[in-house]
């Protein structure tokens, strides 16, 4: 009986500590606390105590004409340079706010982050910085998931949105099994294994994130494979002309940006994109959607599912180019110009 009773506590010890050691994330190094990074960015506080930083940039806000607040995809923040000139700023009157999303730069981690938080994070700094009852929104990569959340939770506050080479989640039950299963097909088999442990076992992501066995995120591991012909002419480019602050994104720790973007982009829902409305059923504004014809990081099919099923986007596919479209110059103008124009 002491012999069964001394190997039971060993397995349970062996489980604690692979539970303290490699599944349960660090704590998060917090900016603004002790031994955590500086805060050196304007921030605002929301009702639940946590801190959104922020970028402002173009027209005074009380004199815009048109108010953009622009959501950044996965491993980036509010400081990524979009090539939008001064010209087109003071031409079309526009004020540009970008910020950090929950857990990144210098933005308080969100351990409850959803689809539906997200969402809320942008209405509440909306109004934090007195935007005015109504904004445009624009959402590249995986902040498409943050405008998703404001599609379907605050489509009142909307003025127009654009969705640029937008992330999937492959287990939306809108799509039909058959074409889940050949778009999971078509992406590396390593980011395949990543997704499907962010949908099926989230619990387990930071163990899988960190272990050395088996690769992980494509993206992560510099694996070029993902990347188009015009996409590696922008890599090239963006590499020579880093944007400021890269050094910040995951200083809070990797869970709280990174893994847990992974987590919310491909867990299970609260809503499906078909079950959302047209905010605009006065034809007051647009939702434009822009995929790469080339993208090897989000299969086109579904993206052109989703416009189909859903007639009210503005379904634009862009040839010769990949996921990166945003920082070709003239595409991000024609992508700013058709989001205030319609």
């Amino acid at each position: 009986m002491l012999i069964l009773q001394i190997v039971a506590a060993a397995i349970f010890g062996v489980f604690g500590w692979a539970y303290l050691a490699l599944i349960k994330p660090p704590p998060p190094k917090i900016c603004g606390s002790l031994n955590g990074p500086p805060v050196t960015s304007p921030r605002i506080q929301l009702k639940d105590g946590r801190y959104l930083a922020y970028k402002e940039r173009g027209i005074a806000k009380e004199n815009a004409k048109y108010k953009i607040i622009i959501v950044h995809g996965f491993d980036s923040s509010k400081d990524e340079n979009l090539p939008i000139s001064q010209d087109l700023i003071e031409e079309l009157q526009i004020y540009l706010l970008s910020y950090d999303r929950a857990g990144y730069g210098e933005s308080d981690p969100h351990s409850k982050r959803s689809v539906k938080s997200e969402g809320l994070d942008i209405q509440e700094l909306a109004n934090k910085l007195q935007l005015g009852p109504k904004f445009y929104v624009v959402g590249l990569s995986m902040g498409a998931y943050p405008v998703w959340g404001c599609l379907n939770y605050i489509p009142h506050r909307l003025a127009g949105v654009a969705l640029v080479g937008p992330a999937v989640n492959y287990w939306w039950t809108c799509y039909p099994s058959k074409l889940s299963k050949e778009a999971l097909k078509m992406i590396i088999p390593q980011d395949k294994r990543t997704f499907q442990i962010a949908h099926y076992a989230p619990w387990l992501i930071n163990w899988w994130m960190n272990q050395k066995w088996f690769h992980t995120s494509s993206y992560m591991e510099g694996n070029m494979a993902i990347f188009c012909d015009a996409d590696l002419e922008i890599v090239k480019h963006l590499d020579k002309t880093p944007s400021p602050g890269q050094e910040k994104v995951r200083q809070q720790g990797e869970f709280e940006s990174l893994y847990r973007d992974l987590i919310v982009g491909y867990g299970k829902w609260e809503f499906d994109p078909t079950e959302v409305s047209n905010p605009f059923q006065e034809n007051e504004g647009k939702v434009h959607l822009w995929q790469g014809y080339d993208d090897r990081i989000i299969p086109r099919k579904l993206n052109q599912y989703l416009a189909e099923k859903l007639h009210w986007i503005q379904y634009h596919e862009v040839p010769y180019a990949g996921h990166f479209l945003i920082y070709n110059a003239t595409l991000c103008e024609t992508i700013l110009r058709k989001l205030v124009n319609g």
